[in-house]
């Protein structure tokens, strides 16, 4: 049986790959990779790497979750180094965790090779600092979508009445659900909110509103896309580098 790397692809810009995980995709016999992976990554696999794309999109699953663990462990079990590339870490929304306990389950041995979190990078490439002194010391990462078969948001709205910036991953289907949540618990209609689309790839493009109008702004913005709110959401303005290079 092999090892199985279950490998952080960062979040889109090829350059935000880690060492370690270019190593081993370099030396993987088979990549299992999804959407959010940046495909130019597997152009550094060796001659003779087998790839297979489980990617994941709003409707429409290639694999639901527990077929794709399957695929995982099958792949362990011809291959000496298989690769699992998702995109962001592993661990952020990215059910690392899942497929590692059930390699673990089969004794399958494993590795968690960590890979930038977009809900970092993404806000930092459009001049959006998640802390900022004098303005929030602290910044909270939320799913923007929950589990289908659970009966109550596990969402803990009320928490956020503080200014804490607030990172909503694979929201932008929800974003007028998430405004108006966000206005309900008392935040001004006025408040600033950024959505940032394909972030940190060459298109990438920012839009900057209020809790009130980001839903009209945003609205037509490409998947996959980022949300962020909070005060520090107007440095945009000073701190913006990369959409204006």
């Amino acid at each position: 049986m092999g090892k199985v790397y279950l490998t952080g692809a960062g979040p889109g810009d090829i350059d935000l790959l880690t060492v370690k995980a270019l190593r081993v995709v370099r030396e993987a016999d088979v990549i299992i990779y999804d959407r959010l992976a940046n495909p130019d990554i597997l152009a550094e696999a060796k001659d003779g790497c087998e790839f297979i794309y489980v990617g994941k999109e709003d409707s429409h699953h290639t694999l639901p979750q527990e077929e794709i663990n399957e695929v995982i462990y099958q792949a362990a079990l011809k291959h000496d180094t298989v690769v699992r590339l998702k995109g962001g870490d592993p661990f952020v929304f990215g059910r690392g965790g899942e497929e590692g306990i059930y390699l673990y389950e089969r004794e399958i041995r494993f590795e968690f090779i960590p890979g930038v979190t977009s809900a970092i990078a993404v806000p930092e490439y459009a001049g959006i600092p998640v802390t900022h002194r004098g303005i929030t010391v602290s910044f909270r990462v939320v799913t923007g979508h929950e589990s289908t078969n659970k009966n109550h948001s596990q969402i803990p709205w009320e928490n956020y009445k503080t200014d804490d910036t607030i990172i909503f991953l694979m929201g932008l289907h929800r974003l007028k659900v998430i405004t108006h949540k966000l206005m309900k618990i008392g935040k001004p209609r006025d408040y600033p909110i950024a959505v940032i689309s394909r972030g940190t790839r060459p298109d990438e493009k920012t839009v900057v509103g209020t809790l009130e109008d980001i839903y009209e702004k945003a609205k037509d913005l490409p998947t996959p896309a980022l949300i962020v709110v909070g005060k520090v959401v107007e440095l945009r303005g000073q701190l913006s580098w990369f959409e204006t290079n």
